[in-house]
């Protein structure tokens, strides 16, 4: 059986992002086209899908971590570097509101579960979601590259 990890994580993240485009409680808010993700970031995505792409991000990597994760954890691996002009650069962390947000909508479609006091982790069904997801990505290489079919 394939898991999460054993795809490449571009292709699964991207065929997640447009499942979660069918969640009717997955949707950006009016103020998520024209904000930046973070104090480090000079302009908003371009990427009209973002937010979709960004859940599926976060989703993967509560999947990865297998333990809960807190908003200020996802800050910290959606931030970088932030130009100060003729200063050094410094570590500066995304924004808080995206994160919380984004959580609360995986929430609210139940494939996120509340773990009080120690932040959010992928309930079955988002496990679920996330493995069947990577099922279907795999199943896509074995039909360009055939020689993977022995890890069937």
């Amino acid at each position: 059986m394939v898991n999460a990890l054993e795809v490449p994580a571009d292709r699964l993240i991207r065929r997640l992002a447009e499942k979660l485009k069918a969640y009717d409680q997955i949707k950006p808010p009016a103020w998520a086209y024209y904000s930046k993700t973070g104090i480090h970031k000079e302009k908003p995505p371009e990427d009209p899908n973002w937010w979709y792409v960004r859940a599926a991000s976060m989703m993967r990597k509560m999947y990865k971590s297998g333990k809960p994760i807190g908003i200020e954890t996802f800050r910290t691996i959606y931030g970088g570097r932030q130009n100060r002009g003729s200063a050094p650069e410094h570590f500066a962390k995304s924004s808080g509101s995206v994160a919380r947000k984004i959580l609360q909508q995986l929430e609210a479609a139940g494939l996120v579960v509340k773990v009080p006091g120690k932040g959010r982790t992928l309930s079955p069904l988002g496990r679920s979601l996330l493995d069947k997801t990577a099922r279907e990505v795999f199943e896509e290489l074995v039909k360009e590259k055939p020689d993977l079919e022995i890890y069937r």
